[in-house]
């Protein structure tokens, strides 16, 4: 679904970001994608969304190739940005989740629907500068997954979230699992989401440093500044987040 054959990148102004990144996401696959500040993280999402073309080497998204064919890659993926107010564009709930959408009956019964999903039928007039972090976060997610995407990017989805708001957002990751969506997650906090996925990729200053099954990993990516797990660190098991909380 997801291919990345040594792509690299340069902004225009010549600086490198990243570099040579190899790697691969089956279909309905969870990859993680861990890193900290200033790895790489949200320009590799933001190339596997189409935003982007690759400086050197290629990608490929359910069947588009890039450089060549970003919008065919825009038209299957969805990414949904780290900072939620970059990306809201209407007055209220309704108005950003109707956006660019026929104002029909059925768009309107389908995005309350979603509203409905995600918690926000309740706002669904409520001017979004009033809603909280996490409230905008759920709003990108329900705009995001109303495009019906092959593909699902996530940039730091647990940032700023509280615990309800974290238990809420994995469920969420959860059922777009059992869906069959095709998902990456990017963080700098493994605790959150490690035990949902099928491997994790860590980037170091725009490399790929490591990559493969999060136990085959978690070992070495104090490394390469992150933190591993607190139950990997305790007794080398992962255990999941809200454990405690079922």
């Amino acid at each position: 679904m997801i291919e990345l054959n040594t792509v690299t990148f340069d902004y225009s102004s010549g600086d490198e970001v990243l570099s040579g990144v190899s790697l691969k996401v089956e279909k309905g696959g969870l990859l993680g994608l861990a890193g900290a500040n200033g790895s790489g993280k949200s320009t590799l999402l933001a190339l596997m969304a189409g935003l982007y073309a690759p400086t050197k080497g290629s990608l490929e998204v359910a069947g588009r190739v890039s450089p060549g064919h970003e919008g065919g890659i825009r038209q299957v993926c969805r990414l949904v940005m780290q900072d939620a107010d970059l990306q809201i564009l209407g007055a209220t709930v309704e108005e950003d989740l109707l956006l660019g959408r026929e104002r029909g009956e059925a768009a309107v019964a389908e995005a309350r629907a979603m509203a409905d999903r995600l918690n926000l039928l309740k706002y669904w007039d409520r001017p979004v500068h009033t809603l909280s972090w996490g409230t905008k976060r759920k709003l990108c997610l329900a705009a995001a997954l109303l495009d019906r995407p092959c593909v699902l990017l996530l940039d730091e989805p647990f940032s700023g979230l509280d615990y309800p708001g974290v238990r809420e957002m994995r469920a969420l990751i959860r059922a777009n699992r059992e869906a069959g969506l095709t998902q990456v997650v990017s963080s700098h906090d493994l605790d959150s989401f490690i035990d949902l996925v099928d491997g994790l990729a860590v980037l170091d200053d725009g490399a790929l440093a490591l990559n493969g099954p999060a136990e085959t990993v978690l070992d070495r990516v104090a490394e390469h500044s992150v933190r591993a797990p607190g139950s990997w660190t305790a007794c080398r098991t992962i255990v999941p987040w809200d454990e405690g909380a079922r």
